[in-house]
């Protein structure tokens, strides 16, 4: 049936699709259709707290890995990638990556610093909130970074990917909303840190480790992509506010962190800019961050750094902050390769071939000619 292929042929469709299909249940649960309910009444389904029955809320292990199963299949992701981190990587690379993450981690966290001093932060500008636009602007697409900059860019493009990975996850949202004043305690980060860390720990000590664990990656994300959609309604999707939130989210990574990406570059003296416009993306593992950014709120409440009242308003920004992110995640996957296919046309006419590590100027035609093709090729 090729279902994989159809899923993968989605902009971010391994995180998009199941958490669709996730919300697509949740929100016929939450009718509470009379027939439906009725099959469950037969069937011994026990009624839950509101004194309904869903099919998503059955009890067993349907319940703990369709419904309930996020945060803990989120935790087991962030391991996971932790242990892919590698550290070692050469100069070149290292300076490509420390460029790219830094510009869009700091061009991220100055638009959310912005939003939430000229709006309200928990529900601004088409019902933006801080948490959604420093998530999704903060966190890249690793997955099409690596495919832009492997059949565009050169080596040192691609081994920027080290670094670019350490983005991957809350880490950077949690900072940012701790500089932002929101009070996060220690324990906090460690709570929810921890995972990539001894992951990290791990992958770095024991070549075999990271690769036992690097199909953790990829295979823990329909799981809990498909529970943050069991936790969502649809209606969030057709609310005007998430719709035009998400959109613009998207045009801000992409086209705010993709050109401070590219003036960096310039001021640095790099040649081309196939690396930046790569990262200008939304992860869609991004999508999850707000509920890692919600789990760090939990543990923060526990200790009295912070009021019940603002983690119940952080938790009730949770799903429209993850409607948001998935639709800069679908947006930015269009935009990024049509922008790298721009640039790198762009440059060829000025005799850049961003395949060649040197970058060397080329008069010849024959010449760049050949090298494109030995570098597709290869």
């Amino acid at each position: 049936m090729k279902i994989m292929d159809n899923v993968e042929k989605v902009p971010g469709g391994l995180m998009v699709v199941p958490l669709l299909l996730g919300a697509t249940l949740n929100t016929i649960d939450q009718l509470h259709i009379p027939a439906v309910m009725d099959v469950l009444k037969f069937l011994g389904t026990a009624k839950t707290d509101d004194g309904y029955y869903e099919f998503l809320r059955i009890g067993g292990f349907s319940q703990e890995l369709f419904k309930d199963s996020a945060l803990v299949l989120i935790a087991l992701f962030l391991f996971c990638v932790g242990s892919q981190m590698n550290l070692r990587v050469g100069g070149k690379a290292l300076k490509k990556g420390v460029l790219t993450t830094s510009s869009k981690y700091l061009t991220g966290l100055a638009i959310g610093m912005a939003f939430g001093y000229f709006f309200d932060p928990m529900s601004g500008l088409f019902g933006l909130s801080t948490l959604a636009i420093i998530a999704g602007m903060t966190n890249s697409n690793s997955g099409m970074y690596a495919a832009l900059t492997g059949q565009y860019g050169n080596r040192s493009d691609v081994g920027g990917l080290s670094i670019l990975a350490i983005n991957d996850g809350p880490f950077f949202t949690l900072m940012s909303l701790g500089i932002l004043g929101t009070a996060f305690p220690l324990i906090s980060f460690i709570a929810v840190l921890l995972p990539i860390g001894i992951g990290m720990l791990l992958g770095n000590l024991d070549p075999k480790i990271r690769t036992f664990l690097k199909p953790g990656e990829s295979i823990t994300i329909p799981f809990f992509a498909f529970a943050l959609g069991a936790g969502m309604n649809l209606a969030n999707f057709f609310n005007p506010d998430v719709l035009t939130g998400g959109l613009t989210l998207a045009a801000l990574t992409f086209f705010l962190t993709g050109g401070m990406g590219i003036l960096v570059f310039k001021l640095f003296k790099e040649k081309s800019f196939i690396a930046p416009i790569s990262e200008a993306s939304t992860a869609g593992n991004a999508a999850a961050t707000p509920a890692a950014v919600a789990a760090a709120a939990a543990v923060a409440v526990g200790s009295g750094a912070m009021s019940a009242s603002e983690y119940e308003a952080i938790q009730n920004i949770v799903p429209i902050a993850t409607a948001q992110i998935s639709i800069s995640t679908i947006t930015t996957s269009l935009l990024c390769p049509l922008g790298v296919i721009l640039m790198d046309k762009y440059q060829r006419k000025r005799g850049i071939i961003a395949t060649r590590e040197d970058l060397g100027l080329q008069g010849d035609t024959t010449e760049t000619t050949t090298t494109t093709t030995e570098a597709v090729n290869n």
